[in-house]
């Protein structure tokens, strides 16, 4: 034992982290440290026109480090050995020593009404949504499958270490209430709203899917905001799925619901899909050239009063200068799904413009497009887009080549998804007062792991075979205000 870690006082094992009460519930004590290494960032560390460098002022690494919780916040963070000695006598310490301590990932765009519908081969997003996507949501319809299925997700989540998410529920309203019970029970911070959806989209959606008139909608998602919002650590989006399946009337009453919230103290979100696919794009131009004349599809939401900040949009891999410009002047968030875009064949989102323009971007899974629940295995996938710019649609010379680097992948799973959600006051880092969600990653958690992780030359290419070789596997522990949620939590 080094000397760093003699200093940090007795030890108890992981699985010492809270006490049964022989009811299934954990005794809380006011003061716990975790040893291990503690990653966390301040700011994005990608360093424009150095793709495979990080700006060392962006992130904080301790190694070995301790991050502190009381009542379920950050009191502190640092090197163990630099641990104030109050927190050693007023708590206990969890020893998570090698192993990696970050932030909760933080998941911008994912879809709990797709459950049972991941890896449906069908084709690109048009007809994939409509030979598969829309009848499974459909079951949906049945209450007790609705909290079964809602169940299911969050133990996904969970599982792959991911402890807040923007999520589409479906239209039925009570899929939205079983998910917002499921997450109060829980105690997470979550984002979500029932599915605004009242356009057939020429046929393609079936007619019991959809919803009513939209003075009903409406009222309905009154209901749920003035149930829900700001309910424990609930927040609630409005919710078009997509401009193809909404009216203009819908639309246009979704942004009357974020705009009457703007400048109270208990604003909304806004999520919907915008520019996933090419054939999706030319299908919203034609449909609202009549009545909106829109400059591109990102301008028919704006026209419709949705776009600023804590909107979130997913995909955004079809988009221009001028879409990326208004996204970024109104503080609006992208998320980025490489795994579904692969998927779905719907094309590379364009990382290097997204940040040249200063948009605030997120990391997605976007489940059921996307094939896994795992923000590891989405980094994975991440990295090969950016790799695969390189060369589709045009070559690039070496000198211009991009990168994602493991720390730059990380910073998006974590603080880049809270700045897109503009919830990096609360999550995403550990900053002093932050929310105590993190996630314990297990460098050896699988043999092929361990053996690689083993000849890595430096931390930095330990934390990328991490992001391409791991997956749910290597989440040891998931943390939620400070309180752990997986019962396979494996002692060091």
């Amino acid at each position: 034992m080094s000397s760093d870690e003699k200093a940090v006082g007795p030890v108890e094992s992981a699985a010492a982290d809270g006490e049964d009460t022989g009811e299934g519930t954990t005794t809380r004590r006011p003061v716990t440290v975790f040893l291990g290494t503690v990653l966390h960032f301040s700011a994005d560390p990608w360093v424009p026109g150095h793709d495979d460098e990080d700006d060392p002022l962006a992130y904080h690494l301790f190694d070995p480090g301790a991050l502190v919780v009381r009542d379920g916040r950050v009191a502190w963070a640092g090197h163990d050995h630099e641990c104030p000695r109050e927190f050693l006598r007023q708590g206990h310490v969890v020893d998570h020593r090698g192993c990696l301590i970050v932030p909760g990932f933080v998941d911008p765009h994912i879809h709990s009404g797709q459950v049972d519908s991941v890896a449906s081969p069908g084709g690109q997003l048009l007809p994939w949504l409509r030979d598969y996507m829309y009848r499974s949501e459909m079951r949906f319809v049945d209450a007790e499958y609705a909290r079964a299925a809602t169940s299911f997700f969050f133990d996904r989540l969970l599982e792959c270490g991911t402890t807040t998410a923007c999520v589409y529920t479906t239209t039925h309203p009570h899929a939205t209430d079983a998910f917002f019970s499921e997450a109060y029970m829980r105690k997470l911070r979550m984002i979500s709203g029932k599915l605004l959806m009242d356009d057939d989209n020429h046929g393609s959606v079936p007619e019991e899917y959809l919803d009513g008139p939209v003075e009903e909608a409406e009222e309905e998602c009154r209901r749920l905001i003035k149930e829900w919002h700001h309910t424990g650590r609930l927040l609630y989006a409005v919710s078009p799925r997509f401009a193809l399946t909404s009216t203009l009337e819908a639309l246009q009453m979704a942004g009357r619901l974020y705009h009457e919230s703007r400048h109270t103290d208990r604003p909304l979100w806004v999520q919907s899909h915008l520019a996933e696919n090419q054939d999706e794009v030319q299908a919203v131009i034609d449909k609202f050239r009549d009545t909106l004349d829109p400059r591109s599809y990102l301008d028919v939401y704006d026209k419709c009063g949705l776009v600023g900040p804590r909107s979130i949009w997913g995909h955004s891999v079809w988009i221009d200068d001028g879409d990326r410009a208004l996204l970024a002047d109104t503080g609006a968030g992208a998320a980025f799904n490489p795994t579904s875009n692969l998927f779905l064949g719907s094309g590379l989102f364009d990382l290097d413009g997204a940040g040249r323009a200063k948009v605030r971007v997120g990391l997605g899974t976007d489940v059921g497009g996307g094939t896994s629940y795992s923000m590891l295995q989405t980094m994975n996938e991440a990295y090969k887009t950016v790799a695969l710019a390189n060369t589709y649609p045009h070559p690039s010379k070496e000198k211009d080549r991009k990168t994602l680097t493991a720390l730059r992948a990380f910073y998006l799973a974590t603080l880049g998804g809270a700045r897109a959600l503009h919830l990096d006051h609360l999550i995403g880092s550990f900053h002093r007062g932050r929310e105590a969600d993190f996630v314990v990653l297990d460098w050896a958690a699988t043999p092929l792991l361990e053996r690689r992780t083993e000849v890595a030359r430096d931390f930095r290419e330990r934390l990328f075979v991490l992001a391409t070789l791991g997956d749910d596997r290597a989440v040891t522990q998931t943390y939620v205000l400070g309180e752990p949620m997986l019962r396979r939590c494996r002692p060091r």
